[in-house]
């Protein structure tokens, strides 16, 4: 049995976890977040206002305990750097899918384009065929397939999927990963696509603005509800680079190619490199969604503009000195 308004948020210390439980809060909902070691938690990673409870998400009574009376579980829980990816990914979602049946709760899960073979490119809609050729894409369409088939049996899912991700709170993606270095100043930017070459990015808490805005109107939702985000379509995959250099105050940072050879070099004992290598077509072909079905619900799409976004995001990942009050 579950009240309107409640929700348990698995991975509410990581990117998306944290941006949607922030906006949730701010909305009035009441929030449960699941953690192993809650009180060990460091201050700055826990969102004020939410309740933690003990547990762990490989664990199915645990989750399925913390679930009770929530009306949604946010599963955004992921293990960090790809570490045993294809061994927790799905076990950890069977959990939730089973822990939001026992309590009728809609499963919200931040989706990507990585399903998405050449075949459904350049413009893959919420409906497009599902043939990955990556082993993160395939693991990413059984989460979805097995999303189908819980809601086809009684259970409430809503999936946003959306481009890269970029933001403050942003930890594994291609802006922090690849094109600066957090920590230290932009003195030069890693492009990892080819110039004419579009490509779509997404800033985070404009993500997290439409997966609560979709919740706030669920009852209007299909039981199986996707939608695309159109974010911020980068048409020559120069935009971004230029945001970054107009923030960090210099024209002339000089822009490197990705080291795509020596990363499949080191693929085999660096993990990392083989899940970031296997994703080169996503920057060989143009790649974008669009938001047809999701104004045709919210209206508008939540849009932060390009420069606030990045600048956004270069002083969360500590590339650029905050300006005295």
């Amino acid at each position: 049995m579950t009240s309107g308004r409640t929700a348990l948020v698995l991975g509410a210390t990581g990117g998306i976890g944290s941006e949607v439980a922030r906006l949730l809060l701010a909305s009035g909902w009441r929030l449960r977040a699941l953690n192993r070691k809650p009180d060990d938690l460091p201050p700055m990673s826990r969102t004020s206002g939410v309740v933690w409870v003990q547990g762990d998400a490989m664990s199915a009574a645990d989750v399925t305990a913390a679930a009770s009376g929530q009306s949604v579980i946010m599963h955004a829980v992921n293990p960090p750097g790809y570490r045993n990816w294809a061994k927790l990914v799905l076990p950890m979602l069977d959990n939730t899918i089973a822990a939001a049946r026992a309590h009728d709760a809609r499963i919200v899960l931040p989706g990507t384009v990585y399903n998405f073979g050449p075949d459904a490119l350049p413009n893959p809609h919420e409906d497009s065929p599902q043939n990955p050729v990556t082993a993160k894409g395939r693991i990413r369409a059984e989460m979805e397939r097995r999303l189908r088939t819980a809601a086809a049996a009684g259970a409430k899912v809503l999936i946003v999927r959306a481009g890269d991700y970029f933001g403050p709170s942003a930890a594994n993606n291609w802006f922090s990963q690849a094109l600066v270095k957090p920590g230290k100043p932009v003195t030069k930017i890693t492009y990892p696509g080819l110039r004419g070459v579009g490509h779509q990015w997404a800033y985070l808490p404009d993500v997290a603005e439409t997966m609560v805005r979709l919740l706030e109107k669920s009852d209007q939702l299909e039981a199986y509800a996707v939608f695309h985000m159109t974010g911020h379509w980068d048409a020559d995959g120069a935009e971004m680079i230029d945001a970054i250099r107009r923030i960090a105050g210099n024209a002339n940072i000089k822009v490197a190619a990705m080291p795509w050879g020596l990363m499949r070099l080191l693929s085999p004992v660096v993990p990392l490199f083989r899940e970031l290598a296997e994703m080169r077509y996503l920057w060989r072909i143009p790649v974008k969604m669009g938001s047809k079905r999701l104004q045709s619900v919210l209206g508008a799409e939540p849009h932060t503009p390009l420069d606030a976004a990045v600048r956004s995001t270069l002083l969360g990942l500590g590339c650029l000195a905050a300006k005295a009050p």
